[in-house]
């Protein structure tokens, strides 16, 4: 699983396959072009592509607690602010805690973070949320989270969040726990922000 980054043709390729950075996916390459390049990281070769604005900005969710502990804030910061240098787009659920650090993070570094409301009025969200989608569903919007997201991040939680936790395993996307999140079957123990961004990479570059 050896990635490329070909300066020259601004091409990530593998094992004679190029990536479609706007379909996520793999395929011959469509001329005779001799690709060459330098060895990179998932997430270095993130970078690259955030850097050429090629990458399908497919949503990234990130949930958890209103109720943060500074440590959960920090991380939830660090992960918004690390995924808006990558080119990923974030999503939550655009209120407080976890989210509101997590779009203040996103928006920092130059993301346009999206939160999907439980309120029927889009002035219900944080002020970091860039582009608040109002559903009137309220705790059913965690649904649309689930289901809307490639890739679920999760920073402590209760109840609500474990119900997305399950809905996104349901739907077969990649979940995360970090700093406290709740133990469900399936979901992925990580440690660092690193870490889950490594994952979500892999994962958007269909490795």
């Amino acid at each position: 699983m050896t990635l490329h980054w070909d300066k020259k043709n601004k091409l990530l390729h593998r094992n004679g396959k190029v990536f479609n950075p706007s379909r996520l996916e793999w395929s011959s390459p469509k001329t005779t072009t001799k690709l060459g390049g330098s060895e990179v990281t998932p997430i270095e070769a993130l970078r690259y592509l955030a850097k050429e604005k090629t990458l399908r900005r497919v949503p990234i969710g990130v949930i958890g607690t209103r109720t943060a502990t500074p440590k959960q804030l920090e991380l939830a910061h660090q992960l918004g602010a690390s995924m808006a240098d990558l080119g990923m787009q974030l999503i939550c659920g655009g209120k407080g805690g976890v989210m509101e650090a997590a779009c203040e993070g996103h928006a920092a570094h130059g993301g346009f973070p999206i939160g999907i409301l439980p309120d029927g009025e889009w002035d219900g969200a944080n002020p970091f949320c860039t582009i608040p989608i109002a559903t009137g569903l309220g705790v059913a919007r965690n649904a649309v989270i689930a289901r809307a997201s490639v890739a679920l991040i999760a920073v402590g939680g209760g109840l609500g969040t474990i119900t997305e936790m399950a809905m996104g395993l349901q739907f077969k996307r990649l979940v995360l726990r970090l700093n406290g999140a709740p133990e469900v079957e399936g979901a992925i123990s990580i440690g660092t922000v690193e870490e889950a961004l490594d994952r979500v990479a892999r994962r958007l570059l269909s490795l």
